[in-house]
């Protein structure tokens, strides 16, 4: 029986035909390798020949098994990279995505070279945003929120890991003028909010719908932009002179959260496509 490390990245190819592309399976075998191993993925090609020990050979059978039923290779191992970083993963919070990296690097760039401000991330669930940010921008004060407990058990763990001061707390957003403190002012709010609509569900791959928490993802067709509704007129309160609200959006509907927040009163609302051309990124201003 063939057990060398070239032997089961082909078992991986075959096993993972139906739900991956051939690149993708490649890229989850090479994760999977160096979680276990701690040997980079640039050492495969002179280690695939070499057989791996019974241990090893486990561990890839039970990853590949999970990855057979659609579970993210992310909640597998535990964690994923953003932004540079390491973020403890798990079924109750989004897994981050490249395209939030955009959203963190503006924010950086705009605010690197700033004295101290105070920021809050709303719908935070791992924490990787406003953890990023302290990371990069150290001077800078730090808030988050989310409505599930255990997603900020989550984020809390991935901030005193990273040894960043973020203060969170849970909320529900949509609930906001009955529990937030009317004293408290951002130079920043940013949230990443569910803005994915039913309709879409059909465009999503099963690794998303059957195991990643639905409550961070999805809206009503028949209110799209309710969390962003919700977030602007927060930000119309919460917002300090000269403070910048930043949004996640989705992609096909650029044009009506721009609308949206001209007639709530924003202006110098700007429209970023990320790294693949879509619109993804709102930067609006109340002056």
């Amino acid at each position: 029986m063939d057990n060398t490390w070239h032997a089961i990245a082909q078992s991986f190819q075959k096993s993972l035909k139906e739900l991956y592309p051939d690149s993708e399976i490649e890229e989850l075998f090479l994760m999977a390798l160096e979680h276990h191993t701690q040997s980079k993925r640039i050492h495969y090609q002179h280690m695939k020949n070499e057989e791996a020990s019974s241990r090893q050979i486990a561990f890839m059978q039970e990853v590949l098994a999970q990855l057979q039923t659609g579970r993210p290779i992310q909640q597998i191992l535990g964690y994923a990279y953003f932004y540079g970083s390491v973020f403890e993963v798990n079924q109750d919070t989004l897994i981050p995505r490249p395209e939030t990296e955009e959203l963190v690097h503006l924010i950086k760039q705009d605010f690197k070279a700033i004295q101290t401000v105070n920021c809050i991330d709303i719908g935070t669930g791992t924490g990787c945003i406003p953890i990023s940010l302290a990371l990069h921008m150290p001077q800078h004060n730090y808030w988050a929120v989310d409505i599930s407990p255990a997603a900020l058990q989550v984020a809390k763990r991935n901030a005193q890991k990273h040894q960043v001061e973020i203060q969170f707390s849970q909320l529900d957003i949509l609930e906001w003028q009955l529990v937030f403190q009317t004293d408290q002012y951002f130079d920043i709010i940013v949230s990443n909010p569910p803005y994915i609509t039913p309709a879409e569900k059909k465009e999503m791959h099963r690794n998303v719908l059957d195991f990643e928490p639905h409550t961070a993802l999805f809206v009503e067709d028949n209110a799209p932009l309710l969390f962003y509704d919700y977030i602007a007129e927060f930000a119309k309160q919460h917002l300090n002179q000269g403070g910048v609200l930043y949004f996640e959006i989705n992609q096909y509907l650029g044009k009506e959260t721009v609308e949206l927040l001209s007639k709530k009163g924003f202006r110098s609302i700007e429209l970023h496509k990320d790294i693949n051309g879509a619109d993804r990124i709102i930067k609006a201003k109340l002056d």
